[in-house]
């Protein structure tokens, strides 16, 4: 077992705000016409249990403060995880020296003074009850799920382990222009990787996970643990299939990263770069007249348990974004036309337009563009019925390596999952390629799961695009 810790003194919330305020101050003192601070502290805690045994434990402490300035139309970043009096006043003219030195450009700046503004009230971000569980007690969850997958089938042999995740996070930022803002996030988690062999000594794993804002909202230890045993049964005895041109369904966990290449697609930095296959097209019809892809950075979902109800804030949530806007709810592609790019400031102002509050930012660098909660919006069907509808087609469940190609929108990914015959789920199959382009494939959408389920950021129910190429045998 090892084990590692960073023993950090904790700031108070305020004295983290002042922190702030004390180097925007000096960023001006020191000649930036504009400037904005970043402080961020977290702690994070992870254990990993293999066979019953703590293989590892890791817990630990971070915190660091970020720069960027602005002198007129050049810019310049810096960071550090010092707090002491001489490596901020470093980190100040660090910033200055390096902005004097870089190229003028138009379109940098802090966005306007009228723009800036935070979602008001509790988005129910930050859960105290994840940094009191004692570590014995996750210790104990991951053994349990881990446990719970081992003994399901005589088959589970070995185990990749069972771990249990938390973290918290309190980021606060000010700008020049009168900006403050801060939140406070919590997440916590777990899950099993069991690992099965069949008669000939083939083998094959999987995994099943359970993860929230707060403690009260996990699932049972064991219930994910029997879910983690089952996937990993099922690939069992996997074959190759012939190539041939058939219907390919994709379970919501892969079906939400081919919906998840429409936040890029629609990206203002890659738009701009005519870098998409997006580009020239907004007011286009881009997809099926069912598809409506929708992301918004101000859910709050009211859950309901055997403790009773809970308001619990969305993993892509926040009350503003990178660059101190109020998040909001944006329609990319709404019953199939394009209606929107994601913007952050800069990309917004190449492009003649307005911010959507997309901004996303670490401690230095300029504002890149993320994604609040990203979803598709579900259909009427259940999964049983859109697999019941196919005679020979593939049921998706895992994808591998990077095929897709934004410019173009050509898509070709290693695959493996099950066969479908005749409207049942048959046999599994792996070693296979499925290939398209996402600009067919999203026209090609022909049935749609009402089983949207968010476990993170984006999600997306199951999918069925017909036509698509599968590479075998």
């Amino acid at each position: 077992m090892n084990s590692m810790a960073t023993a950090e003194v904790k700031l108070s919330p305020s004295n983290l705000k002042q922190l702030a305020s004390d180097v925007l101050a000096k960023a001006l003192k020191a000649g930036a016409t504009d400037a904005e601070a970043v402080v961020y502290e977290g702690d994070e805690f992870s254990a990993l249990v293999r066979l019953g045994q703590v293989e590892t434990l890791k817990e630990s402490g971070s915190r660091a403060v970020g720069l960027r300035v602005f002198i007129g139309q050049r810019t310049a970043s810096t960071s550090s995880s010092d707090f002491s009096t001489e490596s901020i006043q470093r980190l100040v003219d660090g910033a200055i020296t390096l902005a004097k030195i870089t190229s003028e450009d138009p379109f940098a700046g802090l966005p306007e003074a009228e723009e800036f503004g935070q979602i008001p009230g509790d988005l129910k971000l930050y859960f105290e009850d994840v940094n009191e569980q004692p570590p014995a007690e996750r210790i104990e969850i991951a053994r349990r799920c881990e446990a719970a997958a081992m003994a399901y089938d005589t088959r589970i042999q070995n185990s990749g382990g069972g771990d249990f995740d938390t973290a918290t996070s309190h980021k606060i930022l000010v700008n020049s222009r009168g900006f403050v803002g801060e939140y406070r996030r919590s997440y916590c988690g777990f899950s099993a990787a069991p690992i099965a062999v069949d008669e000939k000594g083939g083998m094959q794993r999987n995994y099943w996970f359970s993860s929230s804002r707060t403690t009260r909202r996990l699932a049972s230890p064991e219930e994910i643990g029997h879910e983690a045993a089952r996937r990993t049964l099922k690939r069992l005895g996997a074959r190759q299939v012939k190539t041939q041109k058939a219907p390919v369904v994709f379970s919501p966990e892969i079906a939400k990263g081919i919906m998840g290449n429409i936040f890029s697609a629609a990206e203002g930095d890659s738009i701009y770069r005519n870098a998409s296959f997006f580009s020239g097209q907004l007011g286009e019809m881009v997809a099926g007249e069912n598809i409506t892809v929708v992301d918004d950075g101000t859910m709050v979902f009211d859950e309901v348990g055997s403790d009773g109800p809970v308001r619990i804030g969305g993993f892509g949530t926040s009350p503003f974004d990178g660059e101190g806007l109020p998040t909001r709810r944006t329609v990319i592609v709404e019953r199939g036309v394009l209606k929107n790019y994601v913007m952050n400031t800069y990309t917004a102002r190449k492009l003649g337009m307005k911010s959507t509050g997309n901004a996303s930012r670490g401690l230095a660098g300029n504002p890149g563009t993320g994604a609040g909660n990203f979803f598709l919006e579900p259909g009427t069907l259940t999964p049983e019925q859109i697999i019941g509808d196919v005679k020979n087609g593939l049921y998706v469940t895992e994808v591998m390596g990077f095929g897709v190609n934004m410019v173009t929108g050509d898509y070709s990914q290693g695959a493996s999952g099950l066969w479908i015959e005749n409207g049942e789920l048959a046999y599994p199959v792996e070693e296979i390629t499925i290939a398209g382009n996402l600009k067919d494939m999203y026209k090609n959408i022909v049935a749609i799961g009402n089983d949207l389920v968010f476990r993170g950021a984006s999600a997306a129910p199951t999918l069925r695009v017909e036509g698509m190429m599968i590479a075998g045998a």
